[in-house]
């Protein structure tokens, strides 16, 4: 098996993370890979509903977003995606969602602060939002980029969802993922501080990179 091959075989298994792991309503989300040797993404079709999704769906893009291959349109979000690619090092998966608790904090335009312990792990601070831009041209993606912050794998983005990336498409799920759970902790917490009338407040900076160091190859998993 090919690497492009391989790549459209993850794609779609991402694809169809989004579902089972409740971050997509209807066809509103969508997950992208990267081949980084030969520059070509694969994404997800316009519209196309998880329970009928294939791999011959997905459709082929250069990073100018030539179609290469797929008889499908592909995703509306594809200039965001081919924008992260060309702008941020390394990572080979992007994903879209609207999931609901993270697009609580998208619509108050707010970021999720680091609450827990968990969060310092996996993110190294809070969660950054970007002002509300436009679906125009590059716009979201030039908000996305001046907004993320070096070893964050997610960025929420002002009165939109999120976008979240990895080294492969499935790390990039699991990302999105994660920035729902501590969207959704943070929240309670947050009403769960105001209504018993104590400040929360978020994680000392030094404790989160502690956290995070550790585990960013400080002890935490297995060799």
């Amino acid at each position: 098996m090919d690497k492009l091959t391989r790549l459209r075989k993850e794609v779609l298994n991402a694809n169809l993370l989004l579902p089972e792991w409740g971050l997509v309503v209807g066809t509103q989300g969508n997950v992208s890979g990267f081949d980084r040797k030969k520059k070509l993404v694969l994404i997800k079709p316009s519209g196309v509903f998880y329970s009928s999704l294939k791999s011959s769906d997905l459709v082929t893009l250069n990073l100018d977003g030539k179609k290469i291959s797929g008889a499908k349109k592909p995703s509306v979000d594809w200039p965001h995606h081919l924008y992260l690619y060309r702008n941020i090092p390394g990572i080979g998966g992007v994903v879209h969602t609207h999931s609901p608790y993270a697009t609580a904090f998208a619509a108050a335009g707010i970021p999720v602060p680091c609450l827990t312990t968990g969060q310092a792990d996996i993110f190294g601070g809070e969660i950054p939002v970007t002002p509300y831009a436009d679906n125009q041209a590059d716009n979201i993606g030039k908000a996305i980029i001046k907004a993320y912050r070096p070893g964050c794998p997610a960025i929420i983005l002002g009165q939109h969802g999120i976008f979240a990336f990895d080294e492969n498409p499935e790390k990039a799920v699991r990302a999105a993922k994660l920035t729902e759970y501590f969207a959704q902790i943070n929240l309670l917490g947050l009403l769960l501080g105001k209504a018993s009338g104590r400040k929360v407040l978020p994680m000392a900076e030094k404790e989160i990179q502690k956290w995070y160091r550790r585990y960013h190859g400080g002890g935490y998993g297995q060799k």
